[in-house]
């Protein structure tokens, strides 16, 4: 019989770095043109409520198109991969990795699972669940920021770092070029990434799979307006702007702003900062960029991994792509 392991969970993160961290994004961000806000702001107890009730929506497709290719593709993933240790970055509650945490444990190969995610009561949570759903797995949960702390990632063994849920798409392509840069830089040769991407698509399909009609999807991204307030005692007032969503053809990315429909003076104690909206002007909150599977292999291409696999749900919206480093 085997004994059941105590997950470990290393805290990267220090105390002060969401505080920190959140002064120096508003005072940079609110003060370029077009104003902006890094989406990880969205994902307070609120905006994490939110956003699992957005993945259940009808017009949100990528959550359910990913898990169906990890249903019918995970054994292979895990054979592909021939890893023996899997690493998650912004793992969440790890729902979906558990099929593939399932498909690693049927091969008998896996020894380690290392989910990392900013949230420290999330991850101690899931680690306790995983550990009692697969004993003899040893859980090693780092609570870290993936673009801070690749180089901390659990070394030894062939790892498998799963980046899931087409997160890579809310970084702006330098972002990603350093993120895949960084990330092959800490990983050895023959170990791999599983990379999911959404896919570029109809304009109306995507537009529609970000306003919902309910406005649950506005409701989250106002969200980030009311941590503002919370966190660093602004007076937004989110009755005053509008969610406008809409497709780039341009960069094939979705844009997730909000309108200013009037005149004000908001200020933020906290980032020492005073914000001047006209009627009309918008706020950057999140991009969601979509892929072409060619353009996936050239990004990973141009950061030191080659393509192995690709794998697509039935009506081709979605792709994990598995790259092993040269």
């Amino acid at each position: 019989m085997t004994a059941d392991l105590e997950p470990k969970v290393s805290v990267l993160l220090d105390p002060d770095w969401a505080s920190g961290t959140l002064v120096t994004d508003v005072r940079r961000g609110l003060s370029s043109h077009p104003r902006t806000l890094p989406p990880k702001w969205l994902y307070d107890d609120i905006g994490s409520a939110l956003f699992d009730e957005i993945t259940k929506l009808p017009e949100y497709y990528p959550f359910a198109a990913e898990r169906s290719i990890l249903e019918d593709h995970a054994a292979e993933i895990a054979r592909a991969s021939g890893a023996t240790t899997l690493v998650e970055l912004g793992s969440g509650t790890s729902e979906k990795t558990r099929l593939l945490l399932d498909a690693f444990t049927a091969t008998g190969q896996l020894t380690r699972f290392a989910p990392v995610d900013v949230s420290e009561g999330t991850l101690r949570e899931a680690a306790d669940q995983i550990a009692r759903r697969h004993p003899g797995l040893q859980v090693d949960a780092v609570v870290g920021d993936f673009t801070l702390h690749l180089a901390q990632l659990p070394r030894g063994g062939r790892r498998m770092v799963a980046f899931l849920g087409g997160t890579i798409g809310n970084l702006y392509l330098e972002e990603r070029r350093a993120f895949l840069g960084a990330l092959a830089d800490v990983l050895e040769p023959g170990d791999s990434l599983l990379l999911g991407t959404d896919l570029v698509k109809s304009a109306d399909r995507l537009i529609a799979a970000y306003h919902d009609p309910g406005g649950v999807t506005a409701g989250f991204v106002r969200n980030s307006l009311r941590v503002l307030n919370r966190e660093l005692g602004a007076d937004f007032d989110l009755d005053a702007f509008s969610y406008v969503p809409f497709w780039d053809a341009h960069m094939e990315r979705m844009d997730l702003r909000l309108r200013s429909e009037v005149p004000q003076t908001v200020t933020i104690p906290g980032a020492d900062v005073v914000l001047d909206l006209a009627v009309g002007e918008e706020i950057r909150v999140e991009i969601s960029t979509k892929f072409r599977v060619s353009k996936i292999a050239d990004e990973l291409e141009q950061a030191g991994f080659g393509v192995t696999r690709v794998w697509t749900d039935a009506p081709v919206d979605f792709a994990l792509t598995l790259a092993i480093k040269r």
